[in-house]
């Protein structure tokens, strides 16, 4: 294969590429010059949609709230691997069984450890006295 005939081959991308930016391009231009422009003072709040807040819009979450968006996330990411190595097992065979068995393993044992340092636990924690001072009361 020679250089020119290379050329020809980068030609669609490069050519898909950009009238994939021209249309972006465009489209933002034209909401620029298209959309309203309403000075409201609703829109200059940090609100969704510009609706004006009935209280105060600092509301505090429990830390449990994103520890359970991260194990979303991480299981989530689990299964999207799991289903891949399901359509393809067959061609995957005995090393793609290994090596997804090795996965869960590993997951299990991550999950294992979070049991056991408490991070699934939910409740007030509890004090722990140190060693020593536990056997002096």
């Amino acid at each position: 294969m020679n250089n020119a005939a290379a050329g020809y081959d980068l030609l669609p991308l490069v050519v898909y590429s950009a009238l994939a930016f021209a249309l972006v391009g465009i489209m933002v231009g034209l909401s620029y010059v298209l959309g309203p422009r309403l000075g409201r003072r609703a829109n200059l709040l940090p609100f969704e949609s510009g609706i004006m807040p009935l209280g105060d819009t600092k509301v505090r979450f429990p830390v449990q709230f994103y520890l359970v968006a991260m194990f979303f996330v991480i299981f989530d990411l689990e299964m999207v691997f799991i289903f891949a190595w399901a359509v393809a097992l067959r061609a995957a065979g005995w090393t793609g069984y290994i090596a997804m068995l090795g996965f869960l393993i590993l997951l299990l044992i991550a999950l294992a450890y979070l049991w056991r340092s408490g991070a699934l636990e939910w409740g007030p924690q509890k004090r722990r006295l140190p060693a020593a001072r536990a056997r002096a009361s």
